[in-house]
């Protein structure tokens, strides 16, 4: 059974080669490179010390974004949740903000933090902050009423109710929310480093289509973002599986 299950997505991926491989050749101006040119486009890469650095720095600034959107949008939500009086305060300016798009914020980041890392990340939070925190808000909303009112009456006070009962509660929808906003985060920062710093996978493609045409530069690091973007998501997956977890997720 566990054999079908790699057999079949990789034999769905030789096919998307071939395929790939079939058109760039059929193309008349040659501009789409195949797959054999972009791995020597990863392999001039590596071979310059480019590679590790680029992915490096684009991960470095999706973590500290990401993190620090977790941390305060997690326990603020939670918190606009459980009170009704603070979601009615909150709501109307989440619903304001929640429209706007993080790269809208571009030039503004770049007018406080100027070119760099400082940007990037901001960007980042951004993107971030408003997802995981209407995740933590619906959560905390959805925490059914029978639990609230069993905590209370085994005389659990507002602090043990909101440790013992809420987060429990809560924290498999969390995951959720953590593993979609993390895509998000990763789709920001390839947007904000074509823009905003001069390192990054987002810098190297456009880099590369700025300087000679290299597109078998720019095709490399599109399959360079999809695979890290894969392992990422597989990372946070591999969350729904703790025992701690796995009593709200059905068994495949």
């Amino acid at each position: 059974m566990n054999l079908r299950a790699w057999i079949r997505p990789l034999l769905f991926i030789a096919v998307l080669l071939i395929l790939w491989e079939i058109g760039a050749r059929r193309q008349p101006a040659h501009l789409l490179p195949g797959p054999w040119e972009t791995a020597g486009g990863i392999a001039d890469l590596v071979q310059h010390g480019l590679l590790l650095k680029y992915v490096v720095a684009s991960l470095f600034r999706v973590t500290w974004g990401f993190l620090l959107a977790a941390v305060l949008a997690i326990p603020l939500g939670l918190t606009i949740g459980w009170y009704r009086r603070a979601e009615m305060a909150f709501n109307p300016i989440i619903q304001i903000l929640r429209p706007i798009s993080p790269l809208a914020w571009i030039p503004i980041a770049i007018l406080w933090f100027g070119v760099g890392d400082l940007a990037a990340i901001f960007l980042i939070f951004l993107g971030s902050f408003l997802p995981l925190l209407l995740t933590a808000i619906n959560a905390a909303r959805s925490v059914p009423a029978v639990y609230v009112n069993a905590g209370r009456n085994f005389g659990l006070g507002p602090a043990r109710l909101v440790y013992q009962v809420l987060y429990p509660a809560v924290v498999p929808q969390l995951i959720i929310g953590l593993r979609i906003t993390l895509g998000i985060a990763w789709l920001v920062v390839v947007a904000a480093e074509m823009i905003a710093v001069n390192s990054g996978l987002g810098f190297l493609i456009i880099d590369a289509r700025n300087a000679g045409n290299r597109y078998d530069l720019v095709v490399a690091g599109m399959v360079i973002i999809g695979i890290i973007g894969l392992l990422l998501d597989t990372g946070m997956r591999s969350l729904e599986r703790v025992k701690s977890f796995r009593w709200s997720y059905s068994e495949d």
